[in-house]
């Protein structure tokens, strides 16, 4: 699924880009907004992914509101609701938890591409890890817990294709860096990093 999605992608960029050099959208405004549906790709890692314990994959919707101090840096907030995934131990369901996962990025927008607006940033995320439940069998031999909080460093790189002044087509892929302590019984036995790869395209308006 990830490879078809970056293939895509690049396919995308090869035939808007040429197209964009004989075209040229303005567009000045200060903000902009943008709504994505974004494949969520975990690395489920550290001691504990080492050990089987993982996350499911899933499509989360994103919305993302950027303000622009220049025509090349703005500052972009990217925000979802508290997103469910299954844990799974071995590719078996132990329990569930949720994460909320708003990250604030710094990016610099290249410029004088006509309708094609590229763009890299780079920033940092918190995660909040909430309803972590386990099935009851586990819960009575192990009693695991995990932490709540995580803030760790998110790179990105992407681009708008720009269809009119306003609105535009975008593509956006992130490597964002959260991991979390796991605990059985109130001791820490190790960490386990989803440090997910994001892909995302979807529509914004600028304003």
């Amino acid at each position: 699924m990830m490879k078809k999605t970056l293939l895509a992608a690049a396919a995308l960029c090869a035939l808007t880009s040429g197209a964009a050099m004989a075209q040229n959208y303005p567009q000045d405004g200060k903000w902009m907004v943008r709504a994505r549906a974004v494949h969520l790709d975990s690395a489920n890692g550290g001691a504990a992914g080492d050990k089987g314990v993982s996350v499911n994959d899933k499509w989360i919707p994103e919305l993302d509101i950027s303000y622009f101090f220049t025509p090349n840096l703005a500052a972009e907030l990217i925000l979802t609701y508290p997103q469910k995934h299954d844990v799974r131990l071995n590719g078996a369901k132990i329990g569930s938890l949720k994460h909320l996962p708003p990250t604030l990025l710094a990016q610099y927008h290249f410029t004088n591409l006509g309708a094609f607006k590229p763009y890299v940033g780079a920033g940092i995320n918190y995660t909040r890890f909430s309803s972590v439940k386990f099935d009851p069998a586990v819960d009575a031999a192990l009693s695991p817990s995990v932490k709540k909080n995580s803030f760790g460093p998110a790179l990105q790189i992407g681009f708008d294709y720009a269809l009119d002044k306003n609105w535009s087509i975008n593509f956006d892929v992130k490597k964002v860096y959260i991991k979390t302590d796991v605990r059985s019984f109130g001791t820490k036995v190790g960490t386990f990093k989803v440090d997910p790869v994001l892909v995302g395209v979807g529509l914004g308006y600028r304003f």
